[in-house]
């Protein structure tokens, strides 16, 4: 069953029913015993100043210091327990998005920026573990009501039954006053995580935006997400200010009444001095548990928005079928396509031999990127099959696919380490695959050589330096199958003459797909394939291309 908004407030409270059942347990000792304290109060009026027994004052004075002393742990302890289910639950809705977007069928991404998917594994799983905070003290308000009604029945049935009779219908219109915060709420965390999704791609593109000059309309873009944003969080704030008004008017109102009731009571002569007292401290003390009450409709209702939210990305559907197989552990390496149609490619035909070096030229960067997408199997072709040595794809695990065809992107993420953490993978020769993509090169101009810390995304190193680590990271990992994505777009031409060497020898007899336009790597394949109109237009090396081929030409040399 696919999970929805209900289902995943469901788990993290019934994940956390143990912590909530002694919080709610605690705090009902609190609230408890805060009702308790007008009672004790007015009994020491009946019993000790009105009579001028001292002994009685002492006794009384002795237990109102064990109530409170007893509701001033177990609010404490509750609290404790309830913000350590809330952060449990929080973190559990945190590790189950990763593990979706993670997924190596994919599909939790569509539709969606990286800052999106970031905003609901923070703010929206931060949300929905709140829940877990205000459930406890929803259950000690509620013993609070019960105790004050009970307390009041013992002093006035007609005050009693008020406050047990009116505490429903009050309940009932809180519920409805929080309905227009619940949509805001939702529109509120689906502009912010936009606003976040906008701000984090222009920052990742940021050179890239002052190299063609378009910084003023990335920044009027933004200014526009961002004021679309503001507006969203604006109307949420007038939506919980007229909530928490409302529910404070409605409250007051029947805090006022049940005063009211109680003087009238007294000035009959139906309760004593002391009941009225006790009446009155309880009328006082019932604005709290409606306090809470509003503070948990609140929650509540922006929880529920924050779960349908989280609920939208682990229920969205994989990119790609999973299949069940497992590549060859000594498979050759042959990756054959027959007929693939997907998006610019056009019943595709390719064969790419086992320990074939080649290099593929698609002069429409739309059919690389549709092409590496089905050698990835990032997406499935709309028609025709793609096969790893004579296995179809869909037929294999995604995950056991990737480790025997590793797709490495042009625009490859650095993370947040040494650069020896960004190359190393697996126990592999990681000298050997620094020298391949001239990485070494970067570590030698760096203070600290291999050890040195690269800032998140590689910020601090240039694009040809990132480059180069990121093909060394590829290379470290020396799978059967790589798929290269023009890897040295930003490295002078000494460098890419280098790479291309070292990469035809580093590579051999292991199959390669350079995906590429630059002149130097493609000179150093074993075959060349042209991609023409979504098909293999033309083929050969990369000298005969060069001789016979305008259109090849065009593409590489241009």
């Amino acid at each position: 069953m696919l999970p929805t908004g209900k289902s995943v407030l469901r788990d993290a409270v019934s994940g956390q029913r143990r912590l909530l059942a002694g919080a709610a347990f605690l705090g009902s000792v609190h609230q408890g015993g805060e009702a308790l304290v007008p009672v004790i109060v007015g009994i020491v009026i009946d019993q000790a100043v009105s009579t001028g027994s001292v002994g009685a004052l002492v006794r009384w004075i002795v237990v109102l210091a064990v109530v409170f002393g007893a509701l001033s742990m177990s609010y404490r302890f509750a609290a404790r327990a309830a913000e350590r289910a809330s952060e449990q639950a929080a973190h559990g809705l945190r590790m189950r998005l990763a593990r979706r977007v993670l997924d190596p069928r994919g599909g939790a991404e569509a539709g969606r920026l990286p800052g999106a998917l970031v905003n609901i594994a923070t703010g929206d799983a931060k949300r929905v573990g709140v829940v877990n905070t205000v459930l406890p003290f929803a259950v000690a308000g509620f013993v609070g009501l019960l105790v004050s009604a009970v307390s009041l029945l013992r002093i006035s049935v007609p005050l009693g039954l008020l406050v047990l009779l009116g505490t429903p219908p009050l309940l009932w219109l809180t519920h409805l006053v929080g309905k227009p915060l619940e949509r805001r709420s939702s529109v509120e965390q689906e502009r912010a995580a936009h606003a976040s999704g906008v701000a984090a791609d222009l920052v990742s593109g940021l050179r890239v935006l002052k190299g063609i000059g378009a910084e003023a309309a990335a920044v009027a873009r933004y200014r526009r997400t961002s004021q679309d944003s503001l507006a969203a969080t604006l109307r949420a704030a007038r939506a919980h200010a007229g909530h928490d008004g409302a529910i404070l008017a409605l409250t007051g109102i029947f805090i006022a009444v049940v005063a009211l009731v109680g003087a009238h009571l007294a000035a009959n002569g139906s309760i004593t001095v002391g009941e009225l007292v006790a009446a009155v401290g309880l009328a006082q003390f019932l604005l709290g548990p409606f306090q809470i009450f509003a503070w948990v409709n609140g929650q509540l209702a922006q929880g529920r928005a924050s779960a349908e939210r989280v609920a939208s990305v682990l229920a969205a559907p994989p990119a790609v079928t999973s299949g069940s197989g497992a590549p060859a552990g000594n498979g050759a390496g042959r990756v054959r396509l027959r007929g693939v149609t997907h998006g610019s490619l056009d019943a595709l035909d390719l064969d790419v031999e086992p320990g074939e070096f080649l290099g593929v030229v698609a002069p429409d960067p739309a059919a690389a990127a549709h092409l590496l997408d089905c050698l990835g199997r990032e997406a499935d072709p709309s028609a025709g099959t793609v096969e790893l040595d004579g296995v179809a794809y869909t037929e294999l695990d995604p995950h056991e696919l990737r480790g025997a065809v590793l797709v490495a992107a042009h625009d490859a993420d650095l993370f947040e380490g040494s650069l020896l953490d960004n190359v190393v993978t697996v126990s592999r020769d990681v000298d050997r695959a620094l020298t391949a993509s001239a990485a070494d090169e970067v570590a030698r101009t760096l203070p600290d050589g291999v050890h040195t810390l690269v800032a998140e995304r590689g910020r601090s190193l240039s694009g040809g330096q990132r480059q180069r680590v990121a093909l060394a990271r590829a290379l470290a990992a020396d799978p059967p199958v790589l798929v290269v994505h023009d890897p040295t777009t930003a490295v002078d031409a000494v460098t890419e003459a280098r790479i291309a060497g070292e990469l035809r020898e580093v590579r051999q007899g292991r199959t390669t797909v350079l995906v590429t336009t630059s002149p130097a790597l493609l000179a150093v394949t074993d075959r060349v394939v042209v991609l023409d109109g979504g098909a293999v237009g033309a083929q050969g090396t990369h000298a005969e291309l060069v001789h016979a081929n305008p259109g090849y030409r065009s593409a590489v040399l241009s």
